[in-house]
């Protein structure tokens, strides 16, 4: 019986709700034996996880990655928590009769629109996160990048897609504050320009350059992949890990192709400000976070300079 076969049914079970599981105790110790050294070379380190995509829109996918983040953040670990609300704001922006547009992959955001993405992020999408945290028994501040200044950003006019922005600056003193008191910030990823406009900035982007500033240990990037797939029809052709030179190769190569060259440019950068590794997740997988942090095999994509 490894770690990875036996970790889900473990934390459903112990995580949380102190319910009967299958397992024995024997099993349950042996279990947390295997993860002691994850959890004691993690321990008082920081961990960006940007949460998004199907984890989002599936009540048990979410319920499993709020599990994850208070089981790590029980064990001394510092999780900080990056989200955007895709789903949630073409919702609402049903509901308002507004039609959501697209170009280049890239939400055009006129002023309704931003209207709409700051209450979605900032509130709704924003605050049932830390309720649903709080209610796991953690402790979390919900947060817009417009709080204490955390994201600054300049509008990417050359785009023609409207209250876009790019980050440009992040001031981590409030989050850094936050960890510091044992809290659990919940960012929604809207910034301002030097102006004070709102500005609705890509989620990925964001916790890579929150990732930077707050010196983490590891981004984890949840999406709707299993990782970096040398075929991407062919889950077997997985890569576990990367390093920066090979993943600019596989990029040339044409392997690393259409929306994972951005999540991987994200990766790149923030490991050239000092993150020791950045990972890329299948959130469609339950407790993927604990698996790919407190197991040897991992789930998803590993990359290291």
């Amino acid at each position: 019986m490894t770690l990875h076969s036996v970790m889900l049914p473990f934390i459903a079970a112990q995580a949380v709700n102190p319910v009967v599981s299958q397992l024995s105790n024997l099993d349950r110790v042996s279990i947390l034996a295997e993860a002691l050294p994850y959890m004691q070379r993690f321990s008082g380190k920081t961990i960006v996880v940007k949460y998004g995509g199907a984890a989002m829109k599936d009540p048990t996918l979410k319920a499993g990655v709020i599990t994850d983040l208070v089981l790590l953040w029980t064990v001394g670990i510092r999780p900080v928590l990056v989200h955007g609300g895709g789903p949630e704001i073409n919702s609402w922006l049903a509901k308002l009769g507004i039609e959501p547009q697209f170009k280049g992959g890239l939400r055009v955001t006129d002023a309704g629109t931003m209207e709409v993405v700051e209450m979605v992020l900032g509130g709704r999408v924003n605050k049932s996160l830390v309720s649903l945290i709080q209610q796991s028994g953690g402790k979390a501040v919900g947060l817009s990048g417009k709080d204490g200044g955390l994201l600054q950003a300049r509008q990417m006019v050359e785009k023609d897609i409207g209250y876009v922005g790019e980050v440009t600056r992040v001031d981590p003193t409030l989050l850094n504050s936050l960890v510091d008191s044992r809290y659990i910030p919940v960012v929604a990823t809207v910034a301002t320009d030097k102006h004070g406009q709102a500005l609705n900035v890509n989620a990925d982007t964001a916790a890579g350059e929150i990732a930077a500033a707050l010196q983490a240990e590891k981004l984890i990037l949840m999406t709707d992949v299993p990782g970096v797939l040398r075929d991407k029809n062919d889950v077997a052709t997985k890569y576990n890990s990367l390093n920066i030179h090979e993943c600019r190769q596989l990029t040339d190569e044409g392997v690393i192709a259409g929306g994972m060259i951005p999540k991987v440019q994200c990766c790149i950068r923030c490991l050239s400000q000092g993150v020791t590794a950045a990972h890329i997740i299948d959130g469609r997988s339950r407790h993927s976070v604990l698996m790919e942090l407190l197991t040897n095999e991992g789930v998803g994509t590993m990359i290291t300079g």
